[in-house]
C-alpha cells in the first residue's frame, strides 16, 4: 500500500465535484502574464483570499461563490478589465516582435545580464567608493579565500546579500566590514552602514 501520494489540481477539483474548465492552448500563460503585469488579482482588487477563506463558513463551491460575490461584487469585473487592458497592450507589442528584436533580447539576456549579474560586486564597490570619495580595488584570489571581496580605500570589504544577516548559524567568521545588498526588480539596494 502506498504511503505517499500526489494529487494534481485537476484531481482535487474532480474529487470536490467541480467541473474542469478547458482553456485554449497558451491562453493561460498569456493571461497569467497579463495578470502579473496588471496586478489584477492583488488583495486591493479582489480581497485577501487567505483571510476570506477563513471567514467563509460554508461547504460548497456554490456557497463560496454566493458569499464571495456578496462581499466583493465588483472584484471579478474589475480584475477582468485590468487583465483585458493588459492583454490589449500585449497584442499591440506582439506585432512589434520580430527576429531583430528577439536577437537583441537574447543578446541582452545572455551577454549583458549574465555579465552584470556576475560582476555586480565590482559595481557596488565602485559606487560606494565614489560616494566616500575613495579608491577601490577587487580582492586577489587569496584574499577572496579569507572572505574579502575588495577594498574601499584601505578597508577590506565583504559583500553579502541582506538575507545573510538572518543566517547567523551559517556565518563564517568574517572580520571585515560587510556591505549588504538586496536584489530588487530594477537593481540592487545597498547598505554600507557598517563602514561608519
Amino acid at each position: 500500500m502506498k504511503k505517499r501520494i500526489f494529487l494534481t489540481s485537476n484531481e482535487i477539483q474532480n474529487l470536490l465535484g467541480i467541473p474542469s474548465t478547458v482553456f485554449p492552448k497558451y491562453s493561460t500563460q498569456i493571461l497569467n502574464l497579463a495578470n502579473q503585469n496588471a496586478q489584477a488579482t492583488r488583495p486591493k482588487v479582489v480581497g485577501q483570499m487567505s483571510e476570506l477563506i477563513k471567514e467563509f463558513s460554508g461547504k460548497t463551491l456554490q456557497e463560496w461563490e454566493d458569499w464571495y460575490l456578496k462581499k466583493h461584487p465588483e472584484a471579478i469585473p474589475m480584475a477582468s478589465q485590468k487583465i483585458l487592458d493588459m492583454v490589449e497592450n500585449l497584442k499591440d507589442v506582439i506585432n512589434k516582435i520580430d527576429m531583430s528584436l528577439i536577437e537583441k533580447w537574447v543578446y541582452d539576456l545572455i551577454i549583458v545580464k549574465t555579465f552584470v549579474g556576475l560582476k555586480f560586486q565590482e559595481a557596488i564597490l565602485k559606487k560606494v567608493a565614489s560616494i566616500l570619495n575613495l579608491d577601490y580595488c577587487l580582492a586577489t584570489p587569496e584574499e577572496e579565500a579569507k572572505g574579502i571581496d575588495g577594498y574601499i580605500g584601505k578597508t577590506p570589504i565583504s559583500i553579502k546579500p541582506s538575507s545573510y544577516t538572518n543566517k547567523a548559524a551559517l556565518r563564517e567568521n568574517i572580520s571585515v566590514s560587510i556591505i549588504y545588498y538586496e536584489k530588487v526588480k530594477n537593481g540592487i539596494k545597498i547598505d554600507f552602514s557598517e563602514l561608519f
